[in-house]
């Protein structure tokens, strides 16, 4: 979290700082129409400043992932970015359309223009001719955006149609980009601040185009086979073996990746619930009935459909030099650590007389099934995991207070957690006040795509 944070506010105070290099005389500026012409030079370059990096980041870039902590930490920016944008664009609207508002109804008298300079670069001169295309595009271009990442923003809307109108997005960016370019104060682009606004421009343009042509992590994806399906009705969860004979590069435990049935309904992210055997080949996800796609899985899901997967993503390894771990899996959350455990008893077979992590695993649900919980006991006891499993309605809920009392090392521990986000940031809250330092030891997988 501490990254993305440096990440979104860095952007934007570099891309301010930038504009004041670019536009020294804001401070001297008088009268309404001067600033008003500032606000709105500044507030353009910070929205498709934040729209930019947000589109750079739909194509899933590998490069930065590890310092951003995974993919799911990159998504989490690509969300706040997209809210920055969208706010930040209501302001430059309101700053463009609400002065010609007032001037129309008598609040404000038009500034008294004087003849126009004859522009002698060819370049400018014909950015000049097409500003009040531009003007036109990019206004029921805004209007699109600001319905689409509101739709993207609603929790309820169905994610077959999300996936099909989050796509359009890239539409409405390349139009902004041509307001943009022919917008923006032409002298700019020959300083500091037009030279990163046209890389990033031309950046996020290339990342449109990819979208659109739906070539998003193509080169990442593998075809796959459906082996087994296994559901476990007690706690409405759908497991799925998938064969990938070739092509797939291995995986740590803890990652995971995107899985595709259905093209209309696009890839979805699954945490990877099983260990990477070269020789077996063969990727295992658990899907937990919790949406409109999830609940119809056990229906359209069957033995010998061939799938994608794309990945593998993520940065939820379990590999940050702590010898004593705590795992916390809150409901589904515990997928990751079911490919832990394998990963760890597949390494115990192969190496007998390697010291293996001191680990307590704490699973706690609201639903009970017993295959499911027998096969999850038979895991720790191969990796000599001490588990604990918390029903809510039998044992009640799970505290920092109890992970301490059974786990009488925990200063020395790094904990390890992934479930409800609200209940993983109350246990990490619980753990700093108690002198956990949260920063390095403390690892939430973010698994929420928007």
């Amino acid at each position: 979290m501490r990254n993305i944070k440096r990440a979104l506010w860095g952007m934007l105070a570099l891309l301010t700082v930038l504009w004041f290099v670019a536009a020294p005389s804001v401070f001297q500026l008088t009268g309404f129409f001067a600033v008003r012409g500032a606000i709105v030079q500044y507030s353009g370059i910070i929205a498709m400043g934040a729209m930019s990096v947000a589109m750079i980041l739909a194509l899933r870039p590998r490069w930065p992932e590890r310092w951003f902590g995974g993919l799911d930490k990159m998504y989490r920016l690509h969300k706040w970015l997209g809210i920055a944008a969208l706010a930040v664009s209501v302001v430059h609207w309101l700053w463009g359309k609400g002065p010609k508002w007032a001037v129309g109804w008598g609040w404000l008298e038009r500034p008294v223009r004087g003849e126009k300079p004859v522009i002698e670069n060819p370049v400018e001169a014909l950015f000049m001719s097409w500003r009040g295309t531009a003007e036109g595009v990019g206004e029921w271009a805004f209007y699109a955006a600001v319905l689409l990442i509101a739709l993207a923003l609603i929790k309820s809307f169905p994610y077959r149609l999300f996936y099909k109108t989050h796509r359009l997005l890239a539409v409405a960016y390349l139009v902004l980009v041509f307001h943009s370019v022919v917008l923006t104060d032409f002298s700019y682009w020959t300083s500091p601040i037009g030279m990163v606004m046209a890389l990033l421009l031309a950046w996020g343009t290339y990342a449109a185009i990819v979208v659109l042509l739906r070539r998003v992590g193509a080169g990442r994806q593998v075809k796959g086979r459906i082996v087994a399906l296994q559901y476990y009705p007690g706690v409405h969860a759908l497991e799925a073996e998938i064969e990938v004979p070739h092509g797939w590069p291995g995986h740590n435990p803890g990652q995971f990746a995107f899985k595709t049935s259905d093209s209309a309904e696009g890839a979805h992210p699954y945490t990877i619930a099983s260990a990477w055997n070269d020789n077996d080949r063969r990727i295992t996800f658990v899907a937990k009935e919790l949406g409109d796609h999830t609940s119809r899985l056990r229906e359209t899901l069957h033995v010998g459909q061939e799938v994608k997967i794309e990945g593998p993503y993520g940065c939820f390894d379990f590999d940050h030099g702590q010898r004593r771990q705590i795992w916390i899996g809150g409901g589904i959350g515990i997928t990751p650590f079911i490919a832990g455990m394998k990963h760890i008893a597949q390494e115990r077979h192969a190496t007998p007389d390697r010291p293996s992590p001191e680990i307590d695993l704490f699973h706690t649900t609201a639903e009970y099934d017993e295959t499911a919980i027998a096969k999850l006991t038979a895991d720790a006891e191969a990796a000599n995991i001490r588990m604990h499993v918390l029903v809510d309605a039998r044992d009640g809920f799970l505290t920092g207070d109890r992970i301490r009392a059974e786990v009488p090392e925990w200063r020395a521990a790094s904990i390890w957690f992934c479930g409800p986000a609200g209940f993983g940031e109350a246990l990490r809250k619980d753990f700093a006040a108690q002198g956990l330092p949260v920063q390095e030891r403390f690892h939430q997988e973010l698994f929420a795509m928007r």
